[in-house]
């Protein structure tokens, strides 16, 4: 299966279906509301402001995985967001991107681009000293590590990049613009 072969549920229960997204360069993010990463949401709609004429989309699934940073209903999560980020892209219902009860989505996406770590400065050296704690040997799997972790699809489906919520929001914007 590829990427134009998956669905995930919107925050309104409607089903959304990645064939929808065919010709377009996607970034599919799991997000949270009350975490230090949550000012992506800023830089996020700006690059779907800047980019959506030509072709780009957001796939936001909530994600409440990480300690419990994501708190409420949908219907909260998306009244947050709009509110304070003024977010205009799709939200999806929040789900689980491990284990489990992960979305089939994102089962793909890692088997598609794995952890290749969080780079470097405070940030990478904080997450990589946490996660240490919780999973002495999370770098070795292709899980999730937190909130806001960002893959990149191409306009042929092709799962291009990923970015771990510790990269620089500017190089994240330079690989989709670079697809566009």
């Amino acid at each position: 299966m590829g990427f134009y072969d998956y669905s995930v549920t919107a925050a309104d229960g409607t089903e959304v279906s990645m064939s929808q997204f065919q010709g377009k360069v996607v970034l599919v993010v799991n997000t949270a509301t009350g975490c230090g990463f949550t000012p992506h949401y800023k830089d996020l709609e700006e690059m779907y402001e800047q980019y959506r004429e030509r072709g780009f989309e957001i796939v936001d699934v909530p994600c409440n995985q990480f300690a419990g940073q994501t708190p409420g209903t949908d219907e909260e999560i998306h009244e947050f967001c709009t509110l304070k980020y003024n977010t205009q892209f799709p939200q999806m219902k929040k789900t689980d991107v491990n284990w489990e009860n992960a979305l089939p989505l994102f089962t793909f996406l890692k088997s598609q681009q794995g952890f290749q770590g969080f780079g470097k400065g405070p940030a990478a050296l904080a997450m990589s000293a946490m996660l240490k704690k919780i999973d002495k040997n999370y770098k070795e799997n292709p899980d999730i590590k937190w909130n806001f972790t960002k893959f990149v699809v191409d306009r042929q489906g092709n799962v291009v990049a990923r970015f771990e919520p510790t990269a620089k929001m500017e190089d994240v914007s330079a690989c989709v613009a670079s697809l566009l």
